[in-house]
């Protein structure tokens, strides 16, 4: 199913490359002279748009026209995965006649043939453990949360320090610098909170609300376990693609966490911030998570081995031990029900990051792809070569994961929604196009987005006594040591007071009603989908009618 995501997210990839050169947008960043406001205290100074005519081609290949299509495309998409993964499981379920097997009866079936006067377990509700639970569960969010600031509170601290550095490269850059460095302590932060999210753990925590079986207590501890995961890995993009840049302030009255400014989106646009922190946290997560669950066993197998040469002094491994098949595979690593459990995790984290932001990243879908195409050869060969055979269980789906997949696919259209709509400069390009452009206002041999950049910034006097108290001296100095008395920001303010123009109402009040109408009409589509696509093949409802 990845096929076609992965085909469509390459084509509007390769739409935004015709135009590189082309688009008047970036030809405008890159011929202009327009002198910025520095993007941090003391140590940053101010700096020429056309310092960013790298990044905004590079911005161009994912914010363009074709990135709202490819957003809907893939919210229907996951739809359409789903109701097809339905019918594929119906044949299966059919051919081993588990159709209307139960979970929970064969279970009380094999406590009643293990013990003929055993007593089932009654169902129990405490509502002084549920807000136990509820208490534990609300601190565990609290503290991924807390990480999640801290993680923000390390790129505001970064970046000016960054650009105190010796290399000119890193000073030129470091606020680039310091969103990937904020992304790859992102994934180690990810990969802590896994390990200390033990799966012992997880059980005593789970164990708390006293279930009547095993399927319900697996059902507690997937969702349990999920949510944490998912808190944990998006807590940062969230932060990333709704609230950097918008609640940093102004020239004149920035906002401050311990004395240090927040930091703004980037030059070109705060899309790239959410591009680069998800392609260095997918390509990280995918490449290092595929070595390390296919090397450990591998070391576990290779250790067994010599070992028993050197106790036998044997040469050929082979001809070592001498053992039996099934003595053999006993000394290979161990597999138990949560084996499958973490390949189950890792593939609806992948889904997540291939669905719900992926506006930013219309690249996700390839390098799922890339990555599924390697990670089922190795799983092939670690289950067959270098673990323990996994015990069998019977079973007629997979369970509670159903339902978070159909969740993760509500959140995609919500999230992708809100991506478009304002993170994405999508809206202000339509607005500015149809209402305050050249075409609107009568200007016909001109081009319909001329002008369209230096529209989005505004203007502050350095003169001003407000503005004065954010800024040094020695920061409104150009390289050329020229004093500048004016510099511009992005953001739709009046020049003299710093209050919202009527632009910038116009434009939230578009981007409330395009996220509004992208909603409904995706969701529309996707219950279009879902009554389009049968759960069940044909074959498998005359198959169960013959059964009957």
């Amino acid at each position: 199913m990845l096929v076609p995501a992965s085909i469509l997210g390459v084509i509007v990839f390769l739409y935004g490359l015709a135009f590189f050169n082309t688009n008047p947008l970036i030809r405008e960043v890159c011929e202009s002279n327009i002198t910025m406001c520095p993007r941090c205290d003391k140590t940053c100074k101010v700096w020429q748009l056309s310092d960013t005519c790298t990044y905004a081609k590079i911005s161009h290949l994912f914010d363009n026209e074709g990135t709202v299509g490819f957003a809907m495309f893939m919210a229907i998409w996951a739809t359409l995965f789903l109701e097809l993964w339905k019918r594929h499981r119906a044949i299966h379920v059919t051919n081993w006649k588990v159709y209307d097997w139960c979970e929970e009866e064969e279970e009380l079936i094999l406590d009643l043939v293990n013990d003929l006067n055993c007593k089932p377990k009654q169902f129990r509700h405490s509502y002084l453990r549920s807000t136990v639970v509820l208490i534990l569960v609300t601190l565990m969010l609290m503290l991924i949360l807390g990480l999640a600031h801290v993680l923000v509170v390390f790129r505001v601290v970064a970046a000016p320090l960054l650009s105190e550095g010796n290399s000119n490269f890193i000073k030129d850059h470091a606020n680039t610098v310091a969103v990937m460095l904020g992304a790859v302590l992102h994934y180690v932060t990810i990969q802590v909170m896994t390990r200390c999210l033990k799966r012992r753990q997880m059980c005593l925590f789970v164990s708390q609300e006293k279930t009547n079986s095993f399927a319900a207590t697996e059902r507690s501890f997937t969702v349990k376990m999920f949510t944490f995961q998912f808190f944990t890995l998006f807590s940062s993009l969230f932060y990333v693609a709704f609230f950097l840049g918008r609640i940093n302030g102004h020239p004149g009255n920035y906002k401050r966490i311990a004395g240090w400014r927040l930091e703004e989106c980037h030059p070109s646009g705060c899309l790239t911030d959410l591009f680069i922190q998800m392609s260095i946290i997918m390509l990280l997560k995918q490449t290092l998570n595929n070595i390390f669950e296919f090397t450990v066993p591998l070391l576990f197998s290779w250790c067994y081995r010599k070992t028993c040469r050197d106790e036998n002094g044997c040469v050929e491994p082979c001809d070592i031990c001498k053992l039996q098949d099934w003595l053999r595979n006993y000394h290979l690593a161990n597999t138990d029900a949560f084996s499958l459990f973490n390949e189950f995790m890792e593939m609806v984290m992948q889904f997540s990051f291939t669905t719900i932001f992926v506006a930013a990243f219309p690249l996700a879908p390839l390098l799922a792809l890339i990555n599924n195409i390697f990670e089922i050869r190795l799983d092939a060969i670690k289950m067959v070569r270098l673990e323990r055979r996994m015990v069998p269980r019977k079973t007629n789906d997979i369970g509670v994961w159903t339902q978070v997949l159909e969740a993760i696919g509500v959140l995609a259209v919500i999230a992708n929604g809100l991506v478009i709509g304002f993170s994405s400069d999508f809206i202000p390009r339509l607005v500015y196009h149809y209402h305050f452009g050249p075409c609107a206002t009568g200007s016909p041999n001109t081009h319909c987005m001329q002008g369209y950049i230096n529209d989005t910034l505004s203007t502050a006097l350095v003169l001003h006594s407000a503005v004065r108290k954010d800024f040094d001296l020695s920061q409104l100095r150009t390289e050329n040591g020229l004093n500048v008395t004016q510099c511009s920001y992005r953001d739709y303010r009046n020049n003299e007071d710093y209050t919202l123009t009527t632009q910038f109402w116009i434009v939230l009040a578009v981007r409330f009603a395009f996220v509004i109408l992208f909603e409904h009409v995706v969701v529309v589509c996707k219950s279009v989908v879902s009554w389009f696509v049968p759960n069940n093949p044909n074959r498998v409802k005359n198959k169960l009618l013959k059964d009957k």
